[in-house]
């Protein structure tokens, strides 16, 4: 079972789903993605998250499309290595940063190069 929390900080909006994120279970993670769609600040973090699937994948790569076409700015906290690889091999972190902790993902939100 997934569950997805969503906080609020003076700096940025966290989405944060718990469990595995496959085809079973990504009709959550897209609609919290959805709902967060208008915020400026977005930081995704997988850090509880340890297995996603294609189906996953596809939901994090349309939430992060449709929160930049509000202009808004995306970061995404990783720390598991096989998701890492995923996120490496398929060339997501060349749309986004990929960060292993919070504090670089907050960084990478605060720096409009990335």
């Amino acid at each position: 079972m997934l569950e997805v929390h969503i906080e609020e900080t003076d700096s940025y909006t966290m989405c944060k789903p718990s469990g595995e994120l496959d085809a079973y279970t990504v009709g959550a993670f897209r609609e919290a993605l959805s709902s967060l769609a208008g915020k400026p600040r977005l930081l995704i973090d997988l850090s509880e998250v340890p297995f996603m699937d294609s189906a996953g994948l596809g939901a994090l790569i349309g939430g992060i499309r449709r929160a930049r076409e509000a202009d808004g700015a995306v970061a995404v906290v990783c720390n598991k290595p096989q998701l890492t690889r995923l996120l490496h091999t398929t060339g997501f972190d060349r749309i986004v940063p990929v960060a292993e902790t919070l504090e670089e993902a907050e960084e990478a939100l605060d720096d409009p190069a990335d």
